[in-house]
């Protein structure tokens, strides 16, 4: 394989994790329903996950509640936090898998020179453990959840923490997600943004606006990360 130019060898590549890395829906909604069974609510489906990912456990259990017709006080909500993280954790990784094409994708970037990192409002522990157990965590240098910083998705000083933390320059990163606050943050951060339409977005992300959009991982090459970057370098130059 050609090694990246010296500037792309020390560029970062930022993914989400649910819907972006990780098909993790089935899990998810398990545990949400197990979570809410605690209050005779009737079960949540897939088609509901859109509607409710996206800002974590916490806020997930009260869209979920809101949507049952039964929306929940901040006092009760630890307690279904609790519940659902030691279901989802006690089960990992479940039936949860990677998107096809994405372990070949990230074997040729870290080949390549690029470094990789992971940025999700998922709580940290839970990022951390399921990319564990799928024997992924060697691939990144940094895994940042929604409760490592004060600040999460889409606040820019997420991604930018997180590249930070990877040992990245915000100037040479990247952020590929599948919904609005991956697309926000990169937005919001001054990074180019890459979607992939195959995540829970409840809306299409071509109407999102992302520098890219791809459809499947075998297109995410190192020359359209490079392309990327120099456009990026190109808009900061001017």
């Amino acid at each position: 394989m050609t090694p990246a130019p010296e500037n792309a060898r020390k560029a970062l590549i930022v993914f989400d994790l649910d819907g972006t890395l990780l098909d993790t829906h089935v899990d998810l909604v398990e545990s949400l329903n197990y979570t809410i069974a605690a209050l005779d609510l009737a079960p949540v489906s897939y088609d509901d996950l859109t509607h409710l990912v996206g800002q974590g456990a916490r806020v997930m259990i009260e869209r979920a509640c809101k949507l049952q017709g039964k929306p929940i006080s901040q006092e009760e909500l630890p307690a279904l936090v609790e519940r659902f993280v030691a279901h989802y954790s006690a089960n990992m990784p479940g039936h949860t898998e990677p998107y096809p094409g994405l372990v070949a994708a990230m074997d040729r970037l870290k080949a390549s020179g690029y470094t990789l990192a992971v940025c999700t409002n998922k709580l940290e522990g839970l990022a951390t453990g399921l990319l564990e157990k799928l024997g992924l965590t060697h691939y990144f240098d940094a895994i940042t959840g929604g409760d490592t910083f004060e600040h999460r998705k889409p606040d820019a000083r997420h991604l930018t923490g997180t590249i930070e933390r990877a040992g990245g320059d915000i100037s040479l990163a990247i952020m590929i997600g599948d919904s609005v606050n991956d697309i926000a943050v990169a937005k919001n951060a001054g990074v180019p943004s890459i979607a992939v339409p195959f995540g829970y977005s409840d809306v299409p992300v071509s109407s999102l606006e992302p520098d890219v959009i791809i459809t499947h991982y075998d297109e995410l090459t190192v020359e359209l990360v490079e392309s990327l970057l120099k456009g990026s370098t190109a808009k900061i130059a001017v």
